[in-house]
C-alpha cells in the first residue's frame, strides 16, 4: 500500500520540476513511510510514497516496462498477480522484479484498459505512456483505495489524498463545496465524483480515465451487479452455501499474500470472526488479531472477542477506546478522512490502527463489506417491513414488526404513534427507487436546519437527489426491494463513507494496509444470482452467510444478531478533557469565521446537550457533523500547509530516468 501523486501538463506550460511534485509526496508520507520515488519528463511527473508489502527489495516505484515506454505509480495490491505473471511470462514478457506492480505494467502493455477486467485487487494507479503522451488512471471496483484529481491552470494533478493536491505549488487553493456538504448532511457522504472541496474530484469506483491530447475521457468498467427480480438461481440453497465457502476461502487465501506478517481485525461479530477463523485455521498458525474495547457496555463486544480468541488460540490485542481518547483524536480523523462525519465511529478505528502499527504489523484483514452484500443492516429489515406494510397501509399489526428491530426505542408506549408515523412516510410510493432509504435520508436532512441561510441556499440549489437518481442503473425499479437497497448501500455508502472514514483513511493514517476479503468481485458477482430471501430470511439477517459457516464458529458467535458498530458521541466530544476543544470550535467567533452554520442554533444545541445526560440520535449527529465540518475548515482552509521536502540537486534524464528519495528526507513537519 502506498500513496501516489502526479502532474500532467495539458497545455503549453513550463516543464515540471521535482519541486512541483515532492511536496505532494511528502503530504502522503503516512501512506508510505518506507521509501519514495519520482519520475519526471517533459510533460508528466509521477511520484510515490511506499509502504513495502511485496518484493521489499526491488519493488520501488515509479516502475517501468522493459523499454521504459510505460511508467506506473501504483497504490494497492493485485492479489492474483502470481497467476497473471505466469500467463504474461508465457506470452513473452520479461520481468526485472517480483512485485505485483510490474505485473500491472505488462498487463496494461498487453491489454490496455481491458486489463482491469483481469485484475482482482484493491488499487488506485496511474500509467504514463511517454511515447504517445497518454495518461491512464484507474480505481478498483469498490473504491477501496482513493484517487482524487483536479484541473488547475492548464494542468491535471492527481493524488491518493486531497491534501496532496493542495500541497503542490501548482495545486488549487482549498475551498469547500457547499453542495457536497449538503450531500454529507443528507446521505452521510458525497455522491459520484464530488468531494468536499471545490475543483477536486474523485475517480469513482469501477472507473478509469484516459487523458490524451489534453482531453479527459472517463469510463465505467464495472458496476455492482444485482439480481433482476425474475432472475433464476440454478444452485440449491445447500449448493450456494458451499459456493460461498469456496469463494470466501479463496478470497482470504489470496489476501494473505505478503512478504510481511498479516494480522486480522476481530470485533466479536460474525463478519470479522469468519475472516479471522479462515486466516487462522487455513493459512496462518501465528495469526495476530486486534479489536476495540469500550468503557460503556452498550458499545463493547469484548466478551465475544474473548470467546473467539479462545476458540482460535490467537494472540489478541485490544485498544481501549475511552471517551477522552475518541474526542482527542477527532481533529486527526477529520484531517485524514478529508470530509465531515456524522458519528465518532471512525475514531476508534483510527486508534486501533495505531495499535496494529505499534505491534509491528503492516497488513490486516477486515470484515467490512459483509453487511452490504449479505443484507446485514437493520435498514434492510426496515425496508422489507415497510414494503409489506405498504400493501395494507391501514394495518395496525404490520407496523408492530418494527418493535422487533428496535425494542429499546419502542419501549415507551407514548412514543409509538410518533415512531409509527415516522416509518410510515413514503408508504404511498413503495416502488420509488429510493424507497428503502428515503425515511433515513429525510431525517438526516433535518440537520441542515443548522446551516446559515446563504450556505443552505448554495448547498441545496437543486434537489439533493438529482445526482443520485442520474446514477441509478437502467430498469432499477424492476429490482426487488432488498436488491435496490443493497445497490444504494454499495454504490453510495460503502465507498464514500464506510471504506473512506472507517477503513483506508484511518488505517493508512498509521501506515496500515487494510484488506477486505468480502469485497472480492467473484463473490459479489455470484451473490447477484442469489435470491434476496436467502440473504434476509424473514428478519434473520445474513442467513446464507450464517448457514455457510455455522459449523466453524462457536454457536454464540454464529447465531449472534447484528450488533451495530458505534461509538459515544456526546460523552466523547463533551467529556471533561475534550469539552473546551469542542466549545472553542463551536464558539460564535469560530462559527462566524467560516459562515457555514447559525451560531445561535448551535449554541441552543449545546445548551440542550448540557442539560441532558443522554441526547437523541439526531442531536448527537448534529454535534458530530457541525464539529467535524468546523475542523475541516480549520485544517484545510486556514492556510496552505507546508511540508518538509528533500533539498536535492536532482539531475533527471528528461525522458527515461527516475529518482528515488530516502524516507528520512521526506519526514513531514506538520506535526499531525
Amino acid at each position: 500500500m502506498c500513496g501516489i501523486a502526479g502532474i500532467l501538463n495539458l497545455a503549453q506550460a513550463r516543464p515540471l520540476t521535482p519541486g512541483d511534485l515532492l511536496p505532494m509526496i511528502a503530504a502522503l508520507h503516512h501512506r508510505g513511510p518506507d521509501e519514495a520515488g519520482l519520475y519526471i519528463d517533459d510533460a508528466a511527473a509521477l511520484g510515490q510514497a511506499r509502504l513495502s508489502i511485496i518484493d521489499l527489495a526491488s519493488g520501488t516505484q515509479p516502475l517501468s516496462n522493459e523499454d521504459g515506454t510505460l511508467w506506473i505509480a501504483y497504490n494497492g495490491e493485485l492479489f492474483n498477480y502470481l497467476e497473471l505473471r505466469e500467463n504474461l511470462l508465457r506470452g513473452g514478457h520479461r520481468f526485472s522484479t517480483s512485485s505485483d506492480t510490474e505485473v500491472i505494467v505488462h498487463l496494461y502493455e498487453e491489454y490496455g484498459p481491458e486489463c482491469l477486467h483481469r485484475m482482482n485487487g484493491q488499487f488506485a494507479l496511474a500509467i504514463w505512456n511517454r511515447v504517445t503522451h497518454e495518461l491512464f488512471l484507474a480505481r478498483d471496483r469498490f473504491g477501496i483505495l482513493p484517487l482524487h484529481y483536479s484541473f488547475h491552470r492548464g494542468r491535471l494533478l492527481f493524488a491518493s489524498e486531497i491534501k496532496a493536491l493542495f500541497a503542490s505549488p501548482l495545486g488549487p487553493e482549498a475551498a469547500l463545496d457547499a453542495r457536497a456538504i449538503g450531500q454529507v448532511f443528507t446521505f452521510w457522504s458525497t455522491v459520484g465524483e464530488r468531494t468536499s472541496f471545490q475543483n477536486v474530484h474523485q475517480l469513482e469506483p469501477g472507473h478509469y480515465a484516459l487523458v490524451r491530447n489534453g482531453k479527459f475521457h472517463r469510463r465505467c468498467y464495472w458496476t455492482p451487479p444485482l439480481p433482476h427480480s425474475r432472475q433464476h438461481m440454478e444452485d440449491s440453497f445447500n449448493a450456494a452455501q458451499e459456493r460461498i465457502r469456496e469463494l470466501l476461502i479463496d478470497s482470504t487465501r489470496i489476501r494473505m499474500r505478503a512478504d510481511v506478517p498479516v494480522g486480522s481485525y476481530l470485533s466479536g461479530g460474525l463478519d470479522s470472526s469468519i475472516i479471522a477463523m479462515l486466516a487462522r485455521t487455513r493459512f496462518s498458525e501465528r495469526l495476530k488479531t486486534f479489536g476495540i474495547r469500550f468503557d460503556e457496555a452498550r458499545y463493547d463486544e469484548g466478551e465475544f472477542q474473548e470467546e473467539m480468541v479462545r476458540a482460535l488460540g490467537v494472540e489478541h490485542g485490544a485498544v481501549q477506546a475511552t471517551q477522552d481518547s475518541i474526542g482527542v483524536s477527532i481533529p486527526q480523523v477529520v484531517w485524514h478522512c478529508e470530509t465531515p462525519v456524522l458519528r465518532t465511529s471512525p475514531a476508534p478505528m483510527f486508534l486501533l490502527s495505531k495499535l496494529v502499527n505499534d505491534n509491528g504489523i503492516k497488513v490486516v484483514l477486515s470484515g467490512e463489506g459483509s453487511d452490504e452484500i449479505f443484507a446485514g443492516y437493520n435498514m434492510f429489515k426496515e425496508a422489507k417491513i415497510r414494503a409489506w406494510w405498504a400493501r395494507q397501509k391501514d394495518s395496525t399489526l404490520r407496523p408492530m414488526l418494527l418493535k422487533k428491530l428496535y425494542p429499546y426505542v419502542f419501549r415507551d408506549a407514548r412514543l409509538y404513534p410518533f415512531l409509527k408515523n415516522f416509518y410510515a412516510r413514503g408508504l404511498d410510493a413503495p416502488n420509488d427507487p429510493l424507497f428503502s432509504h428515503l425515511v433515513r435520508w429525510e431525517n438526516t436532512r433535518r440537520l441542515s436546519q443548522f446551516f446559515a441561510d446563504d450556505f443552505a441556499r448554495e448547498a441545496f440549489i437543486e434537489s439533493e437527489y438529482a445526482d443520485l437518481m442520474a446514477r441509478l442503473p437502467a430498469q432499477f425499479s424492476e429490482y426487488d426491494t432488498i436488491s435496490r437497497a443493497q445497490h444504494l448501500e454499495i454504490s453510495l455508502f460503502l465507498s464514500n463513507y464506510l471504506l473512506c472514514s472507517q477503513a483506508d483513511r484511518v488505517a493508512m493514517a498509521h501506515s496500515i494496509e487494510l484488506r477486505v476479503p468480502y469485497l472480492d468481485h467473484r463473490l459479489i458477482e455470484y451473490l447477484a444470482r442469489v435470491p434476496s430471501q436467502w440473504k434476509l430470511r424473514v428478519l434473520n439477517e445474513k442467513y446464507l452467510l450464517k448457514s455457510a459457516f455455522a459449523r466453524d464458529l462457536p454457536p454464540t458467535i454464529g447465531a449472534r444478531g447484528k450488533h451495530p458498530y458505534r461509538a459515544p458521541i456526546q460523552k466523547s466530544l463533551l467529556s471533561k478533557s475534550n469539552r473546551q476543544q469542542t466549545l472553542d470550535m463551536l464558539s460564535a467567533e469560530t462559527i462566524g469565521r467560516w459562515g457555514l452554520f447559525q451560531a445561535n442554533k448551535v449554541h441552543s444545541l449545546l445548551d440542550k446537550l448540557n442539560r441532558q445526560d443522554q441526547a437523541s440520535e439526531m442531536d448527537e449527529m448534529a454535534l458530530a457533523g457541525i464539529l467535524t465540518t468546523q475542523h475541516l475548515c480549520e485544517s484545510f482552509l486556514s492556510h496552505r500547509r507546508h511540508y518538509a521536502v528533500p533539498d536535492l540537486a536532482l539531475c533527471i534524464d528528461q525522458r527515461t530516468k527516475k529518482e528515488n528519495v530516502t524516507t528520512s528526507e521526506l519526514q513531514s513537519t506538520r506535526g499531525k
